[in-house]
């Protein structure tokens, strides 16, 4: 894109950059320079012009624009196609329909808000506006279907990853999609499939991140329950960062999936979990009942012994880490 071009040469420069110059090097017309240079200070960046000197890039929004992410991507695949927002109803509503028209396995949707942010069992999002990260992912799996939840399990070890990697953040998961820093959720994730028979025709996998947003910033119905690695922290996230460094660790993580299985992923998230070792409260439809979680098996369940010493494989439902404050439990015999 022209447009990248010329942001890529004004970053480059020390000073002003001539109109002259900018249309020599990328072979057009100064009139078309400056028409390129006015759809970036649209889109936020700061440029002043001066008649014998030319363009100085002075600042850059605080977007992930595509301009600001591709050129630090390090993947192959994922991230390459980028579709930007500035505000969405959801991220996963936008890349279903994009995956139905045909983009590519790791085609990326990014917004800096969601109006109608969702989560598992249809449970509102908190998304406001430059301040979080929240994208969704698009991925064609060549695996049976009976693996597909995995990615779940995947995905949260990739962004567990990312965010050891750029803050100072040490998160832990709760099974399945939660997780938190310092006992409150700060990560969401959603996985969406479609398929036909045992074929599998897209994920769509969802995550929103929160990153810079301050304590008292959160609705007072989630203030409870919910952080931000800067709240958890005190740490500012560079998003842009964040973002460029989860989609490398999470392709990576991804092409060890589909090569060589679950284990490694297992392993990863194992070290990571919240809550193995300790009663839970299991919530499965209309059924509650409390037991202890033990272990991932090998296909990404969870494991439960139940009061009676009965081990159950959750391979749906809810996991609560607080079972019954104040209360005391041991098997039966």
């Amino acid at each position: 894109m022209i447009k990248r071009e010329i942001l890529a040469k004004l970053k480059k420069a020390n000073g002003f950059l001539s109109g002259e110059e900018l249309s020599r090097q990328l072979g057009m017309s100064r009139s078309a320079v400056w028409k390129h240079i006015n759809a970036l200070r649209r889109e936020g960046y700061q440029i002043t012009a001066h008649t014998r000197r030319g363009y100085r890039l002075c600042a850059a929004p605080s977007l992930l624009l595509p301009a600001e992410v591709q050129p630090r991507l390090t993947t192959r695949c994922f991230g390459q196609t980028y579709h930007f927002f500035t505000s969405l109803p959801s991220t996963n509503l936008t890349a279903k329909e994009l995956a139905r028209q045909g983009a590519p396995e790791g085609a990326v949707v990014v917004t800096e808000e969601q109006t109608a942010g969702r989560g598992r069992l249809g449970r509102l999002w908190s998304s406001p506006p430059d301040t979080g990260l929240y994208l969704s992912l698009i991925l064609r799996p060549q695996v049976p279907l009976a693996v597909v939840p995995q990615v779940t399990l995947l995905t949260a070890v990739s962004v567990c990853r990312a965010l050891e990697i750029v803050t100072p953040a040490r998160p832990r998961i709760k099974w399945p999609n939660d997780i938190l820093l310092a006992g409150k959720k700060v990560c969401g994730i959603l996985t969406e499939l479609n398929a036909e028979m045992e074929q599998v025709n897209y994920l769509v996998a969802g995550v929103g991140i929160n990153l810079n947003q301050a304590a008292e910033g959160f609705p007072a119905a989630v203030a409870s329950v919910a952080t931000s690695v800067a709240a958890a922290t005190g740490f500012k996230v560079d998003r842009v960062e964040l973002l460029t460094t989860l989609l490398a660790v999470w392709e990576a993580d991804y092409n060890q999936w589909v090569n060589t299985g679950f284990a490694a992923v297992r392993e990863a998230w194992s070290v990571r979990a919240a809550g193995l070792g300790t009663f839970v409260r299991v919530i499965a439809g209309s059924r509650e009942w409390v037991g202890r979680a033990e272990d991932l098996d090998d296909t990404g369940a969870l494991l439960v012994r139940d009061l009676d010493g009965q081990l159950h494989r959750l391979i749906s439902g809810e996991v609560s880490l607080r079972p019954e404050r104040g209360s005391n439990y041991d098997f039966g015999s």
